[in-house]
């Protein structure tokens, strides 16, 4: 692929990792076990994070009256995120993109960085800054898992990786609400390379299964249907048109991305270096700054999407289009500072308030059209991975068939935006 460096990621790029021998290969009871615990660890996170979320900002009269308080709350999360760094040696995503902060590795972690890594995720969700819980939660499935199949004896290279993405796919399924994401996700990437794909996607099948259905059961809220537009009542010859135009849009917009991506990892490598609370410190202090007076900007815009959405009228296609911007300098400084997160629903936030403008603009299109096309562009180009990217868009708009149409044609889009961009590179990765 791609655009910019640190951005979207090349679809060619594959994960290909053969076990040695059978022996350390996991049954599917071992299967199972891990798909059991990380979905269970998922919700308790997740759980932990909702409940400090709702004592320290969403539920704090202090806070709500004393406008003030936000910026100095970002601050100082942001402060305790860059001393686990320090102090505690927290790993985080600076030198990676957008697909890498969502992929498992098959490598044996540094337990003893564990709690910096726990505290760095919940703190980096807290602050304010623009990062998803996708990407906390892999960070940290890769203490989890690994130490999981430690106990199991689970020692093949190739086989740990499939165990790895097999809790990531129970974790991820359950969060997404899509009993299949993880697995095309896995299969666009070719985990397990030829002779082991077929064994590992059973895995991945199996896990993420169970991760849903437990998540289900529980009755924890999920991505899907979280961005719901009314279906399509025909599909007219239009339509296909307007669904080029807008995965150009959603090409372009995660060409942005991925510069501001590059362009921040420059800008805080040049002033920062390895000085990491300092580093995360200064992002902080951005992001309290913009968030003092643009707080939609704040977090990662799944709880304030759904106010724009209600009255887009209220911002006025300008004021949208500019908080769309805003939305993705915020995340690649984020993930260039040193906070633990991931890019999906920031991705998706600042591609709905420029198709929520757009139909504004021109109100006669469907708004599902403008929105879920540019969605599905941008998620398309950034990842690197088309099959995911549609899938993940159709399951949060739940978009009928028609709409589905819409949605191949704008990822295709993408993917020739892509490969021109990587022609003109030279074929530079």
């Amino acid at each position: 692929m791609s655009a910019p460096a640190d951005g979207p990621a090349p679809p060619e790029e594959q994960i290909c990792v053969e076990p040695d021998s059978r022996e350390g290969t996991p049954n599917l009871w071992q299967v199972a076990l891990i798909a059991v615990i990380a979905i269970l660890f998922t919700v308790a996170y997740l759980a932990l994070y909702g409940l400090l979320n709702r004592v320290v900002w969403v539920q704090n009269g202090f806070v709500q009256a004393n406008p003030w308080a936000v910026p100095a709350g970002v601050l100082a999360f942001s402060l305790l995120v860059g001393l686990c760094r320090r102090y505690l040696h927290a790993p985080d995503v600076i030198h990676g993109g957008f697909a890498e902060s969502l992929k498992g590795g098959g490598e044996k972690p540094d337990y003893r960085t564990f709690p910096g890594a726990f505290l760095s995720s919940i703190l980096s969700l807290l602050s304010g800054a623009s990062v998803g819980p996708e990407g906390t939660i892999t960070v940290l499935m890769g203490y989890v898992s690994p130490y999981i199949r430690d106990r199991l004896r689970i020692g093949s290279p190739g086989a740990a990786l499939g165990f790895d993405v097999a809790a990531l796919a129970s974790a991820f399924n359950g969060i997404i609400g899509s009993v299949l994401f993880t697995g095309v996700f896995a299969t666009e990437f070719q985990v397990g390379g030829n002779k082991n794909a077929f064994r590992f996607l059973t895995w991945n099948l199996l896990a993420g299964t169970i991760g849903f259905l437990v998540y289900l059961l529980l009755g924890f809220p999920s991505f899907a249907r979280s961005i719901p537009f009314q279906p399509l009542a025909e599909l007219h010859p239009a339509y296909i048109l307007y669904a080029v135009i807008l995965g150009i849009l959603g090409g372009l917009l995660a060409i942005f991305a991925g510069a501001s991506m590059q362009a921040a990892g420059t800008v805080m490598d040049r002033i920062f270096g390895d000085a990491p609370v300092a580093r995360v410190l200064a992002a902080g202090a951005v992001i309290a700054c913009v968030g003092y007076f643009i707080p939609e900007v704040l977090f990662s815009g799944e709880s304030q999407i759904h106010g724009i959405i209600a009255d887009p009228a209220r911002l006025g296609v300008g004021m949208l289009l500019g908080i769309a911007v805003l939305k993705i300098l915020l995340l690649a400084l984020s993930f260039k500072s040193g906070y633990i997160g991931g890019p999906l629903f920031p991705i998706i936030f600042s591609s709905t308030l420029i198709g929520l403008a757009l139909n504004l603009a021109f109100p006669g299109v469907p708004v599902s059209i403008f929105v879920l096309c540019i969605e599905v562009a941008a998620l398309t180009l950034a990842l690197g991975a088309p099959l995911t990217s549609i899938l993940l868009v159709a399951v949060v708009g739940t978009a009928d068939q028609y709409t589905v149409v819409l949605l191949v044609i704008s990822a295709v889009t993408a993917m020739l935006i892509s490969a021109a961009v990587k022609e003109r590179r030279g074929g530079q990765p």
